[in-house]
């Protein structure tokens, strides 16, 4: 693939029913899967495979049937919330060699579920992880604070491959900031990781009332080359964009003014060590230090408003 490949807008990536799917079938691309589909009424399949899933919730309440690698069966609800920009959400991993059947319940018409995938060979049990479990992190400072939900980081989720995480930055702020990268496998200093971002947008929380009915809610986010390996991408990102990062220095993800910013990440990669290890771009790298002397953003955290629901 060329320079600017990299980028693909919503519905480009639709296939068998589902909104989008990245998977090994894209050339260039080895490590790390997402699946997304709007479900109403009807159900989405996840076959049996060498793959390690999350199912996440983006909008709307689910029922996740499974079926086990040694035939055992159980059926799994996910509550869900009414947005991304609700706050953590809870999640269901499931293993290697696992089955699973996606139904919406609740009262959304148009409920929205992510799956998080990676090719694995490890099998590991399947865990639902409550929302009040999920840790949250509130990154950064100043005009750089963002929200991150750590449901699938190495010190939350048993897993064999990869990084599963999620993002809120808050209208104006920049995150993947300082722009960084895990391109090569450098022991104890840098990661070895493909990374998906999934986007989302909508019109930041206090303003919702002063906004169009509908609204081309959006944010921007960037990538550029680390070494001879060509990429770049700058684009407004808006809600079901994808953009994939093999190799390369990325960020930021700006929320525009107006509209606050989610995105999904999934990372994995060749290595044996599932750790998120990264270099900032030498330029930039000074920034962190002046997150020091700055408060985090007051709107933060975001959680659920009241009278919202799934």
């Amino acid at each position: 693939m060329s320079a600017n490949d990299w980028f693909f807008a919503s519905g480009s990536l639709a296939r068998d029913g589902w909104d989008a799917v990245v998977d090994a079938t894209l050339p260039g691309w080895k490590h790390t899967g997402i699946r997304t589909a709007t479900i109403a009424g009807d159900a989405r399949s996840l076959a049996v495979g060498d793959i390690e899933r999350i199912v996440i919730p983006l909008a709307g309440s689910f029922s996740v049937s499974v079926r086990e690698a040694d035939g055992a069966a159980a059926t799994f609800d996910l509550a869900g919330r009414a947005s991304v920009f609700d706050g953590p959400t809870d999640v269901l991993y499931l293993g290697v060699g696992t089955a699973a059947e996606i139904s919406s319940t609740g009262s959304a018409q148009q409920a929205r579920i992510a799956v998080a995938e990676a090719p694995a060979s490890v099998r590991k049990p399947t865990r639902y992880i409550a929302r009040d479990d999920v840790p949250v992190e509130l990154r950064g400072a100043g005009r750089s604070s963002r929200q991150v939900h750590n449901f699938g980081s190495p010190d939350t989720l048993d897993a064999d491959r990869f990084i599963v995480c999620e993002v809120i930055t808050p209208a104006e702020n920049w995150s993947s900031y300082p722009a960084h990268k895990h391109d090569t496998h450098v022991p104890g200093v840098e990661s070895d990781l493909e990374e998906i971002y999934y986007f989302e947008a909508e019109v930041t929380r206090d303003a919702r009332a002063d906004a169009p009915a509908a609204p081309d809610a959006f944010g921007l986010f960037a990538t550029y080359a680390s070494d001879d390996r060509p990429i770049q991408t700058n684009a407004l990102v808006r809600t079901g964009d994808i953009a994939l990062v093999p190799f390369g220095y990325h960020g930021p993800a700006a929320a525009a003014p107006g509209y606050d910013l989610y995105y999904l990440n999934v990372m994995a990669g060749p290595g044996s060590e599932r750790v998120w290890n990264i270099s900032d771009d030498a330029a930039h790298a000074w920034v962190r230090a002046s997150w020091d002397t700055q408060d985090i953003d007051p709107r933060l955290p975001y959680r659920a408003l009241k009278g919202e629901h799934t």
